[in-house]
């Protein structure tokens, strides 16, 4: 009985929480912009949560119209566009104003300059700040009764507990289930490494 009922309480909180991160700004670049920017393609140094996902070994620097940011991380494998992602507080210190988007959603972005050891690209579009949302496989997202690009809210329970509105369900076989946050909305809520939240559907 004891066992059933354990097993049952695992059920209900995989339905209900999910751990959260903290993402940091970084960079997605193109295979030709790493050769141009560190002459060679990216070469992992760590996994991330999102299988097949790592941070490179490589860094940039993001120069803006009215600052830079330094040692900036670049996120492998390339893709198919460069893009950068920052928060609100970055977008002051760089003197860009980007809009709150999805990844990979860049049209009418403003553009920016990166430097790297070997040489500098100019992106005319690709600076933005990163939606918060959440990743799920298809069978957890049956599981909590979800969709892809469905809105929800998520509670985190942190040290300074609050609840985010807005968070977009996205759904594919390639996801772990994560809730992601950039360091503004980390710093906001007092998150640690480690944190979950509980998903309240919209």
């Amino acid at each position: 009985m004891e066992e059933q009922l354990s097993m049952l309480a695992a059920e209900i909180a995989g339905r209900l929480f999910i751990e959260v991160e903290a993402s940091g700004r970084h960079v997605h670049v193109t295979e030709q912009q790493a050769v141009a920017l560190f002459g060679q393609r990216l070469t992992p140094l760590r996994p991330l949560s999102q299988p097949g996902q790592f941070v490179s070994g490589q860094r940039v620097e993001i120069i803006g119209p009215k600052g830079k940011l330094s040692n900036v991380a670049v996120l492998g494998p390339e893709r198919k566009e460069g893009q950068v992602e920052i928060s609100l507080t970055d977008a002051v210190a760089l003197g860009v104003s980007p809009p709150i988007r999805l990844s990979g959603k860049t049209e009418g972005s403003p553009g920016i300059l990166l430097r790297g050891p070997k040489g500098e690209i100019f992106l005319d579009h690709g600076v933005i700040v990163a939606r918060r949302h959440m990743h799920l496989p298809p069978h957890e997202a049956q599981l909590r009764g979800l969709k892809d690009r469905q809105i929800v809210q998520v509670k985190l329970f942190t040290s300074r507990s609050l609840v985010f509105d807005d968070v977009v369900v996205r759904v594919d076989p390639s996801f772990a289930p994560r809730v992601h946050i950039d360091f503004d909305e980390a710093n906001a809520c007092g998150f640690k490494k480690g944190d979950y939240g509980m998903i309240i559907h919209g």
